[in-house]
């Protein structure tokens, strides 16, 4: 004969085994997926010497304009510019270029970014930009034009007709700009005509990484990582911002390629960033103050001047003037003190400074008193 058990009773501890080992995992889950959140590839977080962007510039002429482009008077370097390129083309106006007002045609700087490792036929999209006094880039074309190199090298030619994403419409009484309509851009506008420059060989002996922000921290992290992913003492740091990883194989597309999925925690300094002239504050979550007391309150002075007429007496002689009244009031905001304990979260801190009620470009010479008392362990960065 077999114990006989009660269905109910066991079907219920089944249950709430069930929702506890349920539970138990999505607390795994949500610890591990927390954790791999702080993780960061090497990719991310550096760049491999040699391997840099350049950036290219040019001057040119956009035709095509509706009655919105340069004034001779104003920009008579676009009358020079037309000048010298009808000359190519074995026109001679040099008699009537006093004569000339190219309302359709605007001078322009035309700017792009080289890319590592382009070829010549790739495309390049260009940013076209208006430096005289043209009203709008809008419906015209850009002629041919070369875009140098900081070596004056001519690494891509240019030209096409422009995006612009803004317009001008009125008249000389009143008018309404939508947008920026002097700036414009022509997706794939310009041909790679030269191979761009590179440091990196694809044979080299060893590969360093410079970290985008430098931090001693960070970088021995990176260079523990390097080394337990490799099994090998293959990287070294060479300062807070660089690492010489040694490449015994020769191949540094594939060492490369391994070493940006490499995943690790960074570490900053704890830093505040304040714009005055917008009122923007941004802090990182390592910033920490220790307990001070706080008040703050506006003090407004008002002054009103209101000019009287001072009419004398028919009999008296005198002469009408005019007598300024003036009328000062100073206002001054009451403020409580509060008290900002000592903080070991981002977002306490945020709450007791939010206590003090003021506001976002009061709050800035807030945090700037609580620095001079020492008592704010963040570096200070106004913008």
């Amino acid at each position: 004969m077999y114990p006989e058990y009660d269905d109910q009773a066991t079907n219920a501890l089944g249950g709430k085994l069930f929702t506890a080992l349920f539970m138990a995992s999505l607390l795994l889950v949500g610890f591990f997926a927390s954790s791999a959140a702080y993780a960061e590839r090497i990719k991310d977080l550096a760049t491999i010497q040699g391997v840099r962007s350049n950036e290219l510039i040019g001057y040119g002429l956009v035709v095509g304009l509706n009655g919105t482009g340069d004034s001779s008077n104003s920009s008579p370097y676009t009358i020079s510019s037309i000048n010298a390129m009808l000359e190519r083309f074995g026109i001679n106006v040099r008699s009537k270029i006093a004569t000339m007002k190219p309302k359709n045609i605007a001078a322009v700087m035309i700017t792009a970014t080289l890319p590592p490792f382009a070829r010549p036929g790739q495309k390049l999209d260009v940013t076209v930009s208006s430096m005289g006094d043209s009203k709008s880039l809008r419906g015209g074309t850009l002629l041919l034009t070369p875009l140098l190199a900081g070596n004056n090298q001519v690494y891509a030619v240019a030209q096409g007709a422009l995006s612009v994403g803004g317009f001008t419409a009125g008249g000389n009484a009143a008018s309404k700009t939508v947008g920026h309509p002097t700036v414009g851009r022509i997706p794939n506008g310009a041909n790679i005509e030269r191979a761009a420059p590179t440091g990196m060989r694809s044979g080299q002996d060893k590969v360093t990484l410079q970290l985008n922000n430098p931090d001693f921290s960070t970088i021995k992290r990176m260079r523990d990582a390097i080394n337990a992913n490799f099994g090998a003492d293959m990287a070294r740091t060479v300062d807070a911002g660089t690492i010489e990883v040694w490449n015994p194989e020769a191949d540094a597309i594939e060492l490369i390629a391994r070493l940006e999925q490499i995943e690790l925690t960074t570490d900053h300094r704890a830093v505040v960033v304040m714009d005055e002239r917008t009122g923007t504050i941004v802090m990182g979550q390592e910033v920490r103050i220790d307990t001070v007391a706080v008040a703050h309150g506006s003090i407004s002075v008002t002054v009103t001047e209101s000019p009287q007429v001072s009419q004398p007496n028919a009999f008296a002689g005198g002469e009408t003037t005019t007598v300024d009244r003036t009328d000062v009031q100073i206002e001054e905001e009451a403020a409580q003190l509060v008290v900002l304990p000592r903080q070991v979260s981002l977002s306490t801190l945020v709450t007791a400074l939010n206590a003090v009620g003021a506001t976002p470009s009061d709050l800035i010479a807030v945090l700037q008193a609580i620095k001079a008392a020492g008592a704010l362990h963040a570096e200070l960065r106004v913008i």
